[in-house]
């Protein structure tokens, strides 16, 4: 079945809406094929065999649709059963799929609904859309819906009653679905072929900076190759491919270490440069150096091999094969004649790096065998001196910045110990750790840094995003979800070890919290899997990120996927303090207002947080941050407001569809009443499903607050569909990548 909220199942079905006779005809002949891949050899599905192949989680609605599906009561359904019933929720009139929700809803039969039936199917709603609330809130949602469709007062809902409390709610009976397996939804029909969006204005418009660089590198290695080529015309062409491709060599080689200078790329983010570099890809083209570097290099080696055969064949030649491609003997090279052996290991050694730097390495829970070979670059820098005659004179200076670079953040994050003071384990294995804050730890909202922490693993540095900001002097935050060998290893050994973590001044340090918690600063504190300890760790940071443009933007666009919020989290306390920085209070009256400038760095006039989640625990991590901000902007008109937040759950299923309809018109008018929302307990209403795109960036294009920019931090693979949309409002787009 599409998961719930996927747009897949929507398009098919918009797609059949619209179907011809031709195509109608195809469809009914695709539900046979696939009807009989589930029937039993008498041609029927009984209750069993349905519920297996819908495959939904509330086995109510199953039996629910079984019944009405089964129109002749025989306990089992027959094809022409099956595609009758499925001809009506598709092709029938808005009236028909109305009639068939009311018999949904309607267990016993009895031609109207009651309370305790609604009750039981808004239960099955919410079990079906993964969705946790206590029963006196079922109960609140029930009388709800029941109270404002029971129009008479007769403690029933009828069939004319439900209808026109549907009416209430436009455009859901005319798109009313239901969720089915992937056997009843046809193949997709073929679609115009797109224009490639390499060929569009606004994806050059956006990718200006990258194909400058990419031309300036592409110019620069055919430069280099042609007149290293040139100058051993006389040698023939081997050798000319040979010295071409090894005058590359010595440009990659050494330039590949300064794409990972994150001190320098952090500095630079604060200049002009960072308008014209694509400083926020700084790791894409870092792997993009490695592939050419492994292509330049077989080729090189390819190239030198064939000299070394013709060479051997020749007569006047005193040495084998062998002897020039292994040995010293035949004095290739300015060391001592070692070009050909530290060629050879230098090979070797590349290829083991170019191995072992793969995703699936790095992504497997064997990140130490990436890092562990990765260093290798020391030594391959060490047997390039050796092998080539001017390489040093090209590493000199890229060379001097990394290790000085590398020297200082060595010195920094091991000049002193920081300590874990407080660790919280939060719903879907995430870790929120607090360390005590450094005197001197400067960093900006959205930044990250490298944690190091010994007794997880001595030598591993993992990178996670600040998600404290910058104005919490006491703590830095950070929210670590368990995706790997590390993080799990991080939460377990919270979650199981805490005698031997907690430190022996446990209550000392409660109370200097307590105290520290006096002052006004977000918390996100609960007090289950909650510990004060004592852990020593070091940081390496604080490094920039493409957020760091957000307070620079005039109408700034923040989507979160999961725990993608936590470069959004920094950024929203940081509004949320400069705003309570602004405001003042008449101590006589109470009367506030605010001020009406703003901060010289702070151009924003519109901020959209769009915060995606699969499940309703993730909302957890950080609701009392986003209900503060509620708050603060509690006095402000719906057009006046700075920040607008949108909440999706994904795993909820959408408003029209047939197993989710009731519990999101009794979720809507709930928190009418109540003005917070049911499941994470803001204002804001929690919207069921993934977002529309198209719907939210017109919408953002519509209000006109200034230069729309839109920062995601992610999965790969919604950001290339955030991208593209991008690309059509010609909105500009970062993406957080470290």
């Amino acid at each position: 079945m599409s998961a719930p909220g996927d747009p897949a199942w929507t398009d098919s079905e918009g797609f059949r809406g619209t179907m011809n006779a031709e195509e109608d005809a195809k469809w009914l002949q695709w539900v046979t094929h696939q009807f009989k891949t589930i029937a039993g050899e008498d041609g029927e599905i009984n209750l069993q065999d349905f519920k297996k192949a819908l495959k939904v989680k509330e086995s109510f609605f199953a039996e629910r649709f079984f019944v009405l599906f089964d129109s002749d009561g025989s306990g089992t359904i027959t094809l022409q059963e099956l595609q009758k019933a499925l001809t009506l929720l598709i092709h029938g009139s808005p009236m028909d799929k109305l009639k068939f929700l009311f018999q949904v809803y309607d267990v016993d039969g009895s031609g109207s609904i009651d309370a305790d039936e609604l009750r039981t199917v808004l239960q099955s709603c919410l079990y079906e859309s993964a969705i946790s609330l206590p029963k006196e809130k079922l109960d609140q949602l029930t009388l709800a819906l029941f109270e404002s469709a029971d129009k008479d007062c007769s403690s029933t809902i009828t069939f004319e009653e439900l209808r026109d409390e549907l009416q209430r709610f436009p455009g859901v009976l005319e798109n009313l679905t239901i969720s089915a397996a992937h056997w009843l939804t046809p193949p997709a029909p073929q679609r115009h072929r797109r224009q490639p969006r390499l060929l569009t204005s606004a994806y050059w418009h956006n990718h200006r900076s990258h194909a400058l660089c990419l031309a300036v590198f592409v110019g620069l290695h055919v430069l280099l190759f042609a007149l290293a080529a040139s100058a051993y015309r006389a040698f023939g062409a081997s050798v000319m491919v040979a010295k071409g491709c090894g005058q590359c060599l010595n440009f990659d080689c050494s330039f590949i270490a300064v794409l990972m200078l994150r001190r320098c790329l952090t500095w630079l983010r604060a200049t002009w440069l960072a308008q014209v570099l694509p400083l926020d890809h700084n790791i894409q083209f870092h792997q993009l150096m490695g592939y050419v570097v492994v292509g330049l290099s077989l080729v090189h080696t390819v190239a030198h091999v064939v000299n070394f055969a013709l060479q051997a064949q020749s007569e006047t030649s005193p040495f084998q094969f062998w002897e020039l491609l292994l040995t010293t003997r035949p004095g290739i090279g300015w060391v001592h004649g070692s070009a050909s052996p530290t060629g050879v290991a230098l090979l070797l050694l590349l290829l083991l790096m170019f191995a072992c730097s793969s995703s699936c390495v790095r992504r497997s829970g064997h990140f130490e065998v990436f890092y562990w070979t990765h260093l290798s670059y020391l030594p391959m820098w060490l047997l390039l001196i050796l092998h080539g005659p001017n390489f040093w004179k090209w590493l000199l200076v890229p060379g001097t910045l990394f290790f000085l670079e590398k020297t200082i953040s060595l010195a920094a994050s091991r000049m002193a110990a920081l300590h874990i003071v407080e660790v919280n384990l939060l719903p879907s294995k995430v870790t929120h750790l607090l360390i005590k804050r450094p005197p001197l730890f400067h960093y900006r909202p959205g930044d990250y840094l490298y944690l190091n922490i010994p007794s997880i693993a001595r030598y591993e540095w993992h990178p996670f995003t600040i998600s404290s900001a910058p104005e919490q002097k006491d703590t830095i935050w950070l929210h670590i979800r368990s995706q790997g060998q590390w993080t799990n290893r991080l939460f377990e050994s919270f979650k199981k070890s805490e005698p031997v973590f907690c430190g022996s001044k446990r209550l000392s340090r409660r109370l200097e919290m307590k105290r520290s918690q006096r002052k006004p600063q977000v918390s996100e504190m609960s007090s289950e899997n909650h510990q004060f300890c004592n852990i020593k760790c070091y940081i390496d940071g604080p490094y920039g990120t493409p957020t760091r443009r957000i307070f620079a933007s005039e109408h700034a666009v923040l989507i979160g996927a999961g725990i993608g919020i936590t470069p959004f989290a920094s950024i929203l306390q940081s509004i949320l303090y400069r705003h309570q920085k602004r405001k003042h209070i008449c101590p006589n009256c109470q009367h506030s207002w605010m001020e009406s400038g703003q901060d010289e760095d702070m151009k924003l006039h519109k901020v959209d947080f769009i915060w995606i989640n699969r499940d309703q625990q993730s909302f957890e991590w950080f609701v009392s941050l986003l209900t503060k901000l509620e708050m603060d902007q509690a006095e402000e008109t719906q057009e006046g407001r700075f920040l607008e937040l949108h909440m999706y759950m994904t795993s909820a299923l959408s408003k029209n569809d047939i197993k989710a309809i009731g519990l999101q018109m009794a979720l809507d008018l709930l928190a009418k009443k109540e003005k917070k929302d049911s499941i994470t307990g803001l204002q804001t209403r929690t919207q069921p499903g993934r977002p529309d795109w198209n719907k939210v960036f017109q919408k953002v294009a519509a209000e006109k607050k200034g230069k729309v920019q839109v920062f995601f931090c992610g999965s790969p693979a919604l950001a290339k569909i955030l991208k593209g949309h991008c690309e059509q409002f010609s909105f500009k787009f970062f993406q957080e990548n470290f």
